[in-house]
């Protein structure tokens, strides 16, 4: 189950993550990284200003695909050892949210893209050798698991950027 798509404004959002490159087969073990920047801003008594996320930075769906597991801050921050520091840009975002197991959100990431092409938006997007680099691609995962345990009732926002 899938709200429809709508372009929403962002302001621009500092985070911290840990950037890291995967395959698709490995891409749903990443998830277990986002407790590591938890720690890591717990440690240093700066609170998360947001929901968990992955940033989509290169994709390459037959290779790897370069991803931050990030967690947005109130206030940039350098990293430190495999914490790196980040802004998601302001801008337009083409926005779907999907609510449903994660095995569905490459249907829903489909219906997105699918929808803007319907639209003729363009993406915050660069072919590249080695896939595509986005200027910013969101899964902000809105449910936290530890309070819904049932997979089918996670609501995640896909939030991509568009191109001005």
């Amino acid at each position: 189950m899938s709200a429809a798509p709508e372009i929403v404004t962002r302001a621009e959002q500092p985070y911290v993550a840990i950037r890291t490159r995967v395959t698709m087969a490995d891409l749903g073990g990443l998830a277990a990284r986002f407790a590591e920047v938890f720690a890591w801003l717990g440690a240093r008594g700066v609170p998360p200003a947001g929901p968990p996320f992955f940033r989509y930075n290169v994709i390459d769906m037959a290779r790897e695909l370069e991803v931050d597991a990030g967690v947005p801050i109130t206030a940039a921050l350098d990293g430190a050892g495999h914490i790196v520091g980040g802004v998601l840009p302001s801008g337009r975002y083409a926005t779907l949210t999907y609510v449903g197991h994660p095995a569905g959100l490459s249907e829903a990431t489909k219906a997105l893209l699918d929808w803007a092409a319907r639209q003729d938006l363009n993406w915050d997007m660069t072919p590249r050798d080695g896939g595509e680099r986005w200027g910013s691609r969101l899964e902000i995962y809105l449910t936290d698991p530890g309070q819904e345990p049932d997979m089918s009732k996670w609501a995640t926002q896909l939030a991509f950027r568009l191109a001005d």
